[in-house]
């Protein structure tokens, strides 16, 4: 089984590659399967996919939302424009997420460490740490023969800077580099494997402010961030690079206090791949160069990242299907115990993962711990599956400037 979830995800290299008879439905907007005229899944397909597993138990437990939540330090992953409007002079966090469990596999995790400090009123600077280990793997060539065993794992590094730009106004610039090493040394036939190496960046804007009058406020929060902005990677070289998960989030918040010791926050969220629409071997548009490799896999990086609003073969119906939305909900008593649920959703040709979260939150002091569990709601099962994940996070130096809305 660890095999085979490896060939899961390293074969995206060459799903491309695969000989399908399937053609474009005008009609029903989709492909169909030439065998059976039913349409088929068009999933979009990336490298380094692990940067878009949500590291954080707290908005894991929302459907893994996180644009637009209130700060804390997992914002490096979300939109770490978040971090300038933070209460706190530092904050620190660390998850771990098992992966597989559901299948009784206990070497395939997920570490993620994140942190904060402020660095005056209006400008944070973060840092996070990813550490994604895919367990043993045992490796065997084409004819089922033994070829020893491995330990898979990527890497990602993010620093980030926040700053103000109004009272109720943020932006966030992020640097990282991001190191994947599958099979280092292997061969596929006779081309050798090695690490796929990528820099990148990732953008982001937060709005927030207070709605009605003074005493007990409501706040509206809003957020965009494009992340993952990175060189395409390969892991043979020589080979057509592919794109990595540059990713559009857009979302909303609405945090309502209702007396003291209750407050309640509803998040909705979206988001979409900024990556091209695959289009499958046997469609007349797959390679029109006659190179024996996909030409939405050839195109130059900005091309296809912002390309990636209007490429999809049944155009702006099949834009929407690409599109990943999320509910999320929060209840805080006396800010210091709170219980979340969240929706996740994804159209059924595009990947098809729908699931419950739900959670729950201890803050005391300057200590915190979030859990998160998960429920699929298909048969497509997410290797979080019935897995229970937890966040602690440490807030320090609780007098911090508040923010110019707050005065």
């Amino acid at each position: 089984m660890r095999f085979l979830y490896f060939l899961i995800v390293f074969g995206f290299a060459w799903s491309s590659l695969l000989g399908q008879n399937y053609k474009f439905d005008v009609t029903r907007k989709c492909f169909v399967d030439g065998a059976t005229n039913e349409c088929v899944s068009n999933t979009i397909l990336t490298a380094l996919p692990f940067l878009r597993i949500s590291p954080d138990a707290r908005g894991g437990a929302m459907g893994d939302a996180g644009v637009s939540l209130t700060t804390d330090p997992n914002a490096m992953h979300y939109n770490a424009a978040r971090l300038a409007f933070a209460e706190d002079n530092l904050g620190l966090a660390a998850t771990y997420s098992p992966w597989l469990r559901n299948l009784g596999i206990d070497d395939i995790y997920m570490v993620y460490l994140s942190g904060y400090t402020k660095i005056d009123k209006t400008q944070a600077a973060g840092m996070a740490i990813r550490y994604f280990s895919l367990g043993s793997i045992d490796f065997r060539d084409d004819n089922g023969n033994d070829l020893g065993t491995g330990r898979p794992n990527e890497f990602e590094f993010n620093a980030a800077y926040a700053r103000k730009l109004s009272p109720v106004l943020s932006g966030s610039l992020s640097a990282k580099f991001v190191y994947s090493n599958l099979a280092s040394g292997r061969f596929v036939q006779a081309n050798q494997i090695s690490s796929a190496r990528s820099f990148g960046a990732d953008i982001g804007v937060f709005y927030r402010n207070k709605l009605g009058q003074s005493g007990r406020r409501n706040y509206l929060n809003a957020g965009l961030a494009i992340t993952n902005i990175g060189s395409k990677v390969t892991y043979i070289k020589g080979l057509v690079k592919d794109f990595i998960p540059t990713n559009l989030g857009l979302g909303a918040t609405y945090e309502m206090n209702f007396d003291d010791f209750n407050s309640f926050s509803v998040t909705a969220e979206i988001n979409k791949l900024m990556v091209p629409t695959p289009i499958p071997q046997g469609d007349p548009k797959f390679d029109v160069d006659s190179n024996k490799v996909a030409d939405y896999r050839e195109k130059p990086l900005f091309e296809g990242i912002f390309g990636s609003f209007s490429d999809a073969p049944g155009g702006f119906t099949e834009e929407l299907q690409e599109l990943m939305w999320t509910i999320g909900l929060e209840y805080w008593y006396d800010k210091q115990f709170a219980v979340r649920a969240g929706y996740f959703h994804e159209h059924v040709l595009k990947g098809d993962r729908k699931f419950l979260t739900m959670g729950c939150g201890i803050k005391y002091n300057i200590f915190g711990i979030n859990l998160s569990y998960l429920v699929p709601t298909t048969n497509n099962r997410s290797p979080l599956a019935n897995t229970l994940r937890f966040s602690i996070i440490f807030d320090l130096n609780n007098k911090a400037p508040q923010s110019n809305i707050e005065e």
